[in-house]
């Protein structure tokens, strides 16, 4: 059996996002770094679950004398940080280029970038990904939470008090036969 086609790959620049940001960039700046990078990780979950993207974010070791390391928070959101000396943007530039193979076999539908950065932007789009602006994926996201709210509202209002209410018309009337013991 082969694999459902994914709808996207989402690459996010993580410390790109989070400077970009504005509510981000308070956070880091009252919390630290580990509490941006929580609230970037959070809201991107719910973005890509939403979506139905296979999101990774990844975070540079740049300064830092560590090995990469990856950390799956669900089945669609991931979070790499890189080796020591390796950047954000190598890292997403080489995933690019495995996935424009994926692409070509079918496997995914399309690989999205996000980040500011105008480098990064030229050399993604030149291996096929697109490419979203920090500003840009903020206003997907705002957008998209929007949606979820209205969705869900949507759910949870009902006519009356009563649960009977809540359910759909066949439901209701299947329940009133079974109540009188007609079926």
């Amino acid at each position: 059996m082969s694999r459902p086609l994914l709808q996207a790959v989402l690459l996010v620049d993580g410390y790109n996002i989070i400077g970009a940001w504005p509510c981000l960039k308070k956070t880091r700046d009252k919390a630290g770094l580990e509490a941006a990078r929580g609230e970037l990780v959070e809201t991107m979950t719910s973005y890509s679950s939403f979506q139905g993207y296979e999101t990774q974010i990844v975070f540079d070791a740049q300064y830092q004398n560590t090995s990469s390391n990856k950390e799956t928070i669900t089945e669609l959101l991931s979070v790499y940080y890189t080796d020591f000396g390796q950047t954000a943007d190598t890292y997403i530039e080489k995933s690019c280029a495995s996935f424009r193979h994926q692409i070509a076999q079918s496997l995914i539908s399309r690989v999205i970038v996000a980040t500011s950065d105008r480098a990064q932007q030229l050399m993604v789009q030149g291996y096929g990904a697109e490419w979203l602006s920090a500003q840009q994926l903020c206003g997907e996201v705002e957008a998209t939470i929007c949606r979820m709210r209205h969705k869900y509202q949507q759910r949870k209002q009902s006519q009356s008090r009563f649960l009977a209410n809540t359910i759909d018309a066949k439901s209701r009337q299947r329940l009133a036969e079974l109540r009188m013991g007609l079926k």
